[in-house]
């Protein structure tokens, strides 16, 4: 079985290249999960996902141990594809082509040929987006690989043998099992030390080494054992033939898989069955492998402490530093120290637990170039901190923050979320803020660049006549438009409030047109229960929730699920570049920090709908595609996104780049954008105390949008909270690296210097107040929150 895992290393010191990420490859010979013969394998890339590495895996298709290095002369190797189910249950499936681009979910590489052809299918024919291998990592295989008898005939060993010939550092994984119950917690633990002893190998892999040969045993514990460099046993074959003679008309031979399973559970118990023969002839007859597993179990008892079978018949894990002849390596020996979790207390300690692997690399190396390698350590959860008083940042998704950790201590831990913040990032709370905001402050800037926003509450399409009972503005509407052409109407965008991705959009300007919009999406769907929103505001990360989709993949409204709707005079008249005909918005970054500073980051982002402009209602109906007006890219297919960018240019590019129409464009448009960020938020800081808690001891990134109208004019769209960085792509990853640079330098700096730790690195002085040239602050309130 071979497992390619493919990761962006997150290991200290180990990006340098944002652009050229490095990457492991993980392998072992007993094929895709399965609790009968390959119990572990799943166990070990979920663990290697928990700590924040992309996996990519390529797998034999079925059970090919004791096949050492072979390859099949003459083989034509051919993939399937397997999608994981359920940790420890086998209902994952396996399918004859892959998903298509663009398509969520796991799936790994199934290859119908040896653990060492999957290295090499891995290494140089799939997942060649992810970057180079860095890391062969062959296993877990099921069961021990200890002593020369197992080692030599291994396909675990025989997989990391070939990686090394293919000169990439490789380690053979082995689990060494003492009994049939497969217990998830003892596979975690061992999963759990063997992620963290890869890592440590990597970060200090000795030049003389080709391979590791690593063997865990499982027992309660073994994360809390000694880890030992040991030396491979020399042992031999010592009972005779591995084989036992049977009738030729015998019942057919045992499948892999199960021939496996029976050697092993019986290898202790099995007693040669050779006969002599005095026939001079020859005797027809088959022969079954049968091993016996006795003679290593006995050469190990009768072994000098030190070699690999000694140290797991102790209960300890072994390290054996092999070269690609089976040689082993001096100079390696005695206990091996990990890295302690437990880290100085004197340090700052970093938790980071972000399943975005996109964003993860990109805050680790932000942390490594900000801060001074010996200021921080990684750990994985606060549950690892030397106390609950030691300095603690965590950089989460939002479900994995402990706010209680947080709240518990405002003076040494920092997070980069906010509880509550719903009266910026919910479309109809957004909404009720800059109303009440304008409201008391009427000649406030925010007023020419923010829409006008009704809301409407609905569970069912035929309480909409009541939702308009106090629509007044839109109802005028309805009537002046009665007895317009399409394309001399107004024109209304509806967005629901807690949907994200430009799902669920749409225009209108009739009453007739907004009645069949809501009709449409309960057309063959049962209407449920709305969702009370103030239940679910944790669960659902601070983000919108998604829509459900039909058997075709198409959107499946319901609107009791959506209920909370804004709609607002559509801006008929974008700004669009003369040198492209498409509409686009601009996506700013904005960073909010304690109770409260706001800084604009001021490379931003212009995102280009897939389609040229034309106003709703101009010529037909197609003019009402939402493909020219939605400039978000999460509602642009993949596949279309990459036909456009062949022959048309990106869909998302950077802001300051364009092309130039006047003198000052992009600085009066850049201007605008920060009067308006600093407004707003000053406004939900304010006026709604209730549904935005700015804390001091918090800091959060939002995308906020605006659109630019023909007159230059900016509007403010939407505030996201943890915006989809990987819509930026590949080709500008460079500005969100620089974004988490930014926010390490001015959010954690300035909190944690504070305390008196020295985080600086070279030339950082003084940045961590006033955020440099790249962030400019454009709101600073104390809020008397601490």
């Amino acid at each position: 079985m071979h497992i390619l895992v493919s990761r962006k290393l997150w290991l200290n010191n180990a990006i340098k290249d944002r652009t050229n990420p490095r990457v492991p490859q993980v392998v072992n010979d007993d094929g895709p999960p399965s609790n009968q013969s390959s119990p572990y394998v799943h166990s070990l890339v979920h663990t290697l996902q928990s700590a924040g590495h992309t996996v990519s895996v390529v797998l034999p298709h079925t059970q090919r141990s004791w096949i050492s290095k072979a390859h099949i002369v003459g083989a034509v190797v051919r993939p399937t594809y397997f999608r994981p189910g359920t940790l420890h249950r086998d209902d994952g499936t396996v399918h004859q082509r892959p998903l298509p681009p663009g398509a969520k979910g796991e799936e790994w590489v199934l290859i119908d040929g040896t653990p060492a052809s999957c290295v090499h299918i891995g290494l140089y024919h799939f997942f060649k987006d992810r970057g180079p291998i860095d890391i062969v990592v062959s296993g877990p295989n099921y069961g021990r690989n200890t002593t020369a008898v197992f080692g030599l005939s291994s396909g675990t060993l025989g997989a990391a043998l070939e990686a090394a010939v293919c000169q990439k550092k490789a380690v053979a994984l082995s689990y060494a099992f003492f009994s049939r119950v497969h217990d998830p917690e003892i596979i975690a633990s061992a999963s759990r030390i063997s992620v963290r002893l890869i890592e440590h190998l990597c970060r200090n892999w000795n030049q003389d080494v080709a391979v590791y040969s690593v063997n865990v045993p499982l027992v309660l514990d073994v994360d809390q054992g000694k880890i030992l460099y040991t030396n491979m046993l020399q042992n031999h074959w010592t009972s005779g033939s591995s084989f036992r003679e049977i009738e030729a008309d015998d019942e057919e031979d045992e499948n892999p898989e199960e021939h496996e399973q029976h050697i092993r559970q019986n290898e202790r118990h099995m007693e040669s069955n050779n006969t002599a023969s005095s026939e001079a002839r020859h005797t027809h007859k088959h022969f079954k492998w049968t091993p016996m597993f006795t003679d290593v179990y006995e050469s190990v008892e009768r072994s000098s402490p030190g070699n690999d079978g000694w140290a797991v018949q102790q209960g300890h894990i072994s390290v054996t530093p092999l070269q690609a002849n089976f040689m082993h390596v001096s100079g390696l020996e005695g206990e091996l120290k990990l890295e302690s979790t437990k880290a100085d207390p004197a340090k700052l300690h970093v938790v980071i637990d972000y399943d975005d692997t996109y964003v993860r690399p990109l805050i680790q190396a932000a942390l490594e170039t900000q801060l001074s390698p010996e200021s921080y350590a990684i750990i994985n959860s606060t549950d690892d901190l030397p106390n609950p008083e030691s300095p603690c940042l965590q950089f989460s998704s939002y479900e994995a923050l402990s706010f209680d950790h947080l709240l518990a201590h405002p003076t040494t831990s920092l997070a980069n979320a906010y509880i509550i913040r719903k009266a910026l990032i919910r479309k109809h709370y957004l909404s009720t803020t800059a109303r009440h905001w304008l409201l008391k402050h009427p000649q406030s800037y925010l007023k020419e660049h923010i829409i006008p926003s009704l809301e409407l509450e609905l569970d069912y399409a035929e309480y909409l006549d009541e939702a308009l009972l106090e629509a007044y503005e839109l109802r005028d509407a309805f009537r002046r438009n009665e007895g317009r052409a399409a394309d001399e109407r107004e024109w209304w965008i509806l967005k629901p409030g807690m949907s994200d991705g430009g799902q669920c959009i749409r225009l209108f300007s009739t009453e007739d047109e907004l009645r069949n919009i809501f009709e449409e999406w309960e057309t063959g769907s049962e209407a449920g229960e709305g969702e009370d929103e103030d239940e679910h505001e944790d669960a659902r990360n601070g983000r919108s929730q998604q829509t459900p989709r039909n058997s075709q993949g198409q959107e499946d409204h319901i609107v009791s699920q959506l209920r909370y709707f804004v709609v607002q005079p559509y801006i008929l008249r974008p700004f669009l570049l003369p040198t492209n005909p498409h509409k686009f918005h601009i996506r700013t970054y904005v960073l909010a920090v304690g109770s409260l500073r706001v800084y604009v980051y001021k490379p931003m982002l212009a995102l280009f709908a897939l389609a040229p402009y034309v106003p709703p209602g101009f010529l037909d109906s197609s003019s009402t595609a939402m493909e020219i007006h939605l400039t978000n890219t999460c509602f642009q297919a993949q596949s279309e996104r990459s036909e456009r960018n062949e022959h048309e240019g990106n869909s998302v590019r950077s802001f300051w780049a364009l092309p130039d129409t006047s003198d000052r464009w992009k600085n009066d448009v850049y201007e605008q954008i920060c009067r308006v960020t600093g407004e707003i938020f000053e406004a939900a800081a304010r006026g709604m105390m209730v549904h935005f808690q700015p804390l001091g001891n918090a800091f959060e990134i939002y995308g906020v949008d605006f659109l630019v109208d023909d007159g230059g004019k900016v509007w403010l769209l939407e505030v996201n909270a943890f915006p989809d960085f990987k819509q930026t792509g590949e080709h500008l990853m460079g500005i969100v690296a620089g974004l988490f640079e930014a926010v390490v330098n001015v959010a954690v700096k300035g909190f944690f210097v504070k305390l008196g730790l020295d985080l600086r690195r070279g030339g950082n002085e003084g940045e961590g107040e006033g955020g440099g040239v790249e962030m400019e602050r454009v709101l600073d309130v104390d809020l008397g929150r601490r």
